[in-house]
This record gives structure tokens, sequence and C-alpha cells, in this order.
């Protein structure tokens, strides 16, 4: 069967468009998992706000598990292409076999670590006495279903580079209709609270995982997943290429711990769990902006990779413009839209006047520098795309590093509060300097291409 999309030969603005649009969607669809479970929790009766501060401390502990699919799905898919743009289905073939074989390992460690130290890590990354019996709850249903999770996350990658980037969306869709459907079912309906939003997101899961790993097994896609060949050496590149992307995602995770940690320590009794309840709030907005972009970055990849393997540069340099065009496009818009609707979203999680105002007042200060972030991740992602995954994670790490000196620093002299503007402050630092190193490099490196500089 012909594939969706010519990664090598149908016009670039065309190919961005028809990869990137159903991956901005699907990334935006993903979203839903973790806001329909925040939404449904913070109106469950009596308990609601304090039961969403407990969810909220798990989310980067969520958002740690899965990181682990993309850092194995994205950097197979990456080597992937560039072996098809070489003409070399075999080792394509033979980088999802070996990729499969990581995602089954990830999910088996990562399942029992996380189960072992959880109670631990609630504590450490924000959990009060009040919060604890929530979190704990979620997250150990959840870990439990971490297999489905990573499977889903990483194979998607294979399922998009390949061209079937409407399967792709279709794979993501399927497990948030599902959390859409049965949150409300095992939440309200079956008295189930914070354990029904845990079970029906792992029921989700299930359902993506299963779409995904049928579809990589039948014969409608080029190359399936096979069994046999592996090669630690193979092992070790694909992972090489993916700890960029996966570092972004980790250390996200790592700063929304060190957050919630922040405002429980500077908020205390009076505020903390109230502060850790609203950066929720406003995190979970925030992901509807950076995971479309995401989507966006990442989705795209494949076209420049796989360009770059077949030395076909002036498509890489239109891939590249392209996709900072829509970036940017996308991002005014959300700037726009974060001025002047934020309290529609806010009020999906609480009717608390004083919950309602200090979201709506985050929102508005995390996303004053998204429009300069569109130069952050389209340049970072191109990067990796071209195989320079140093270059790449150190420009993550500079605004990872970043967000996380200003999220300590600033409530030392300000409060608690003070904490939400290290998010538009690291932003803006590291998009300059990342159009700074790009611009120094890329057509150097694509030069270096074109002579027949090995990848």
């Amino acid at each position: 069967m012909k594939k969706t999309n010519d990664l090598g030969k149908d016009k670039i603005l065309s190919l961005v468009l028809r990869l990137a649009v159903p991956t901005m969607i699907a990334q935006f669809v993903n979203v839903l998992y973790s806001i329909v479970d925040r939404m449904y929790i913070g109106n469950i009766r009596g308990t609601g706000d304090v039961a969403l501060a407990g969810v909220g401390v798990c989310g980067p502990i969520v958002t740690l598990l899965s990181s682990f699919g993309t850092l194995v799905g994205l950097g197979g898919s990456i080597l992937f292409s560039m072996r098809m743009g070489e003409g070399s289905k075999k080792k394509a073939e033979q980088i999802l076999a070996n990729s499969f074989l990581m995602l089954t390992a990830f999910s088996a460690v990562l399942t029992v670590t996380f189960l072992i130290l959880k109670d631990h890590l609630l504590m450490w990354f924000g959990a009060s006495e009040v919060t604890f019996p929530y979190a704990d709850q979620y997250l150990t249903i959840y870990t439990c279903g971490t297999f489905f999770a990573l499977m889903a996350v990483g194979l998607n990658y294979f399922i998009n580079c390949q061209g079937f980037s409407t399967i792709g969306m279709m794979t993501v869709l399927v497990g948030a209709v599902c959390n859409i459907v049965l949150d409300p079912v095992f939440i309200f309906l079956l008295h189930m609270d914070v354990a029904g939003a845990a079970i029906a997101t792992v029921i989700s899961q299930i359902a993506s995982c299963t779409f995904a790993v049928l579809f990589l097994f039948s014969r409608r896609v080029p190359v399936r997943i096979t069994f046999g060949n592996y090669q630690f050496a193979l092992m070790r590149r694909i992972l090489s290429l993916g700890i960029s992307p996966f570092l972004i995602l980790a250390t996200d995770s790592v700063l929304l711990i060190a957050m919630n940690a922040v405002l429980q320590h500077y908020g205390g009794k009076s505020e903390g769990d109230m502060l850790i309840t609203c950066a929720t709030i406003v995190q979970s907005y925030m992901m509807l902006i950076t995971s479309p972009m995401l989507g966006i970055s990442s989705g795209t990849q494949a076209i420049i990779s796989y360009n770059y393997g077949a030395k076909q540069t002036a498509r890489v340099r239109k891939a590249e413009k392209d996709v900072l065009i829509l970036c940017l496009c996308f991002t005014a818009f959300m700037f726009v839209v974060s001025r002047f609707l934020p309290q529609y979203f806010v009020l999906l999680f609480t009717r608390d006047a004083g919950y309602i105002d200090t979201s709506i007042w985050g929102i508005g200060v995390f996303t004053m520098m998204i429009i300069p972030l569109s130069f952050q991740y389209t340049f970072v992602d191109g990067l990796t795309a071209l195989g320079r995954t140093k270059t790449a994670l150190g420009l993550s790490i500079l605004r990872k590093g970043g967000y996380l000196a200003f999220t300590v620093l600033l409530p030392v002299f300000w409060g608690a509060r003070s904490a939400f503007y290290a998010e538009p402050a690291a932003d803006l630092l590291a998009s300059a300097v990342s159009t700074v190193v790009f611009l120094l490099i890329f057509e150097k490196h694509l030069r270096a291409r074109e002579l027949g500089a090995e990848i």
C-alpha cells in the first residue's frame, strides 16, 4: 500500500501541514487525558479542591513516566526516517524491532521502581498530609498501566514517520475519547472519586496501545514490528538521538515538582495547598499551548530527517521555515486567547472565587513569552532531527536550568507567588540563545551533509 505522504517528493508546505496538523491535534487530545481527569476531580463535591492538589502533585511523575516513551519513540523514529531516506528498509526494520524491545524493558523497570518509591516521591514533591491520600491512590493505579502508556506514546512516532499522520492522530483520539466517556462513569456514577479517574485513564491507554500495536503489525504499514536482530550499539544510537526531547519532558517534570515544593514551602499551611491547586490549573492550561506546539515541531521531524538522509538540503531549509511560521501563528493565537478568555478554562476546575482569581492571574503570567517560545521549540527539535543532539540538549538544559533557578530564587525575595514568573523569564532567555545558536550552525551543518558527511 502506498504511504499517505511521500516525504521526499511532496511539496514541503503541504507535507508540513499534513503531518503537523494531525500530530498537533493528537498532542492536544493527549493533553485531555490529564485535563479531563483534573476537571472532573476538581468538581468532586466536598473534596474537589484538595483532591485536585493531590493529583497535581502526581502530574510531574506521570509526565516523567511517559517521557521514556518519547526517549525511545522519537529517537528511534528520527534514525528510522534517515534510513528510509537512504532507501535502507532493512535497517529501518531493525530500528523498529530494537525500539519495541526497549519500550518493553523500560515499562517493566519503571513500573517496579515507581511502585516501590512512590510514597517517598510524593512527599518529596509537594504532597501534604491532607493531599497525600489522593495523590497516593491516583499514582498507584496509574503506575500499574505504565506499559500501555509507554507503548502508546513510543510506537505512535513510528506510525507518523511512515507517513500515516492521520492514523497517529487516531491512536491518541481513541484513548482520549475513552477517557472522556469513562471518567464521569467511574468518578461519579460508581463513586470511585480519584481512583475512578486513574482507572479510566489506564483503560484509555490500553485502548490507544492496542490500536497502535495492531496497526504496526498489519500489512498496511511498509515497515512492521519484527523480532530479533537486536544490537546494543543501535540501541545506544537510538537513545542518544532521543535524549534531548526526553530531557525536555523529564526536566519539565522536575520543574513542576520544584514549583510544587516551593509553593508548599513559601505558601505554608495558609496558602500552600491552594497555590498548588492553582498552579495545577495554570499548568494544565499551559499544556494546551506547549503540547500542540511540540506536536508541530516533533511531528514534522520526519520530513527534516528523511530529506537530510537523502541529501535534499533545500527541502530541509524549507521545512524548518514552514514549521517556524506555523508555530508562530499558533502561539500568537493562543497569546490573544490567554489575555481575554482564561476564566472559561478555570471555571471547568473550580467555583471558588479565590482560586479563580489566582488561576486567571497565573495564566496571564505563564503565557507572557509563548510567542518567542516558538523559536525554542522549532530550532531545538530541528537540530535534533538533523542529529545535532548535543547542541539541542544544551539548549534544552539552558531553558530548564533557567526555569529552576528562577523558581527557587524569586520566592526568596518576593514570596511564593513570584515563582509563577519563572516560566516567562526562562522562555525569553532560552528562545534568544537558541535562535543565535541555530543561525550560527544550521547552514554549516547542511553544507557538510551536501559534501557527504556521515550520519
